[in-house]
């Protein structure tokens, strides 16, 4: 008995620290509890953020699905010169959150992160977390919003003030897909958050 303890032990701490080191996205992105059962790290880091900045989880998973499908390198399309000559691309954003270098600076900044990087899970979804908060103090946006929410984070603070937006009616459908995903994480997250946020040894012996 004590040996086979010993083993699931063993197992179970193997699969975790795998669970930690990998960059492909995950199997079943449609399904926050999927997703979080599958990267117990990217749990933690999302009720870290939750706890820092207010922000609901549901809505910036929402928004890092839009922008780069939960891949750890995303990067905009590139540009073309006479439609086939590769010539940089469209935008500097990268990674999770697909963070502009600019807007990144600003956060690492504003929060002493210097250590933070666009490719890592848990630095990209603070930075959601605080661009959320931002588009509230600075917009009246609540972070619960994910449509408006979304509209900030892609236009920007002073686009949003602007309305810009409204000359993108492909801008304004994006961001109600946006919308709807974050209800449907935030209906499947009540279903299943009690579960994930009990111990991992408790899940090996009755999960």
């Amino acid at each position: 008995m004590q040996k086979k303890f010993l083993a699931l032990t063993a197992s179970a701490i193997l699969v975790t620290s795998l669970a930690g080191c990998t960059t492909a996205p995950p199997r079943e992105p449609e399904n926050i509890c999927n997703i979080f059962e599958e990267r117990r790290d990217w749990w933690k880091d999302a009720k870290r953020m939750r706890d820092e900045w207010g922000a609901p989880i549901h809505v910036p998973m929402a928004m890092m699905y839009q922008e780069s499908s939960f891949q750890a390198r995303a990067q905009p399309p590139r540009r073309y010169v006479l439609g086939f000559i590769p010539w940089g691309r469209i935008s500097d954003a990268y990674g999770y959150a697909q963070a502009k270098t600019m807007t990144w600076d600003d956060y690492i900044r504003e929060t002493g992160s210097r250590r933070a990087r666009r490719d890592n899970f848990g630095d990209a979804i603070d930075f959601m977390g605080w661009f959320i908060s931002k588009s509230q103090q600075i917009n009246g946006v609540s972070k619960w919003d994910a449509y408006a929410q979304y509209l900030n984070y892609h236009e920007g603070w002073g686009g949003y003030q602007r309305r810009s937006y409204n000359q993108k009616q492909w801008l304004i459908r994006v961001a109600r897909q946006v919308d709807e995903r974050s209800t449907r994480y935030a209906q499947q997250l009540a279903g299943c958050e009690k579960d994930l946020n009990r111990g991992w040894l408790w899940r090996l012996f009755f999960g």
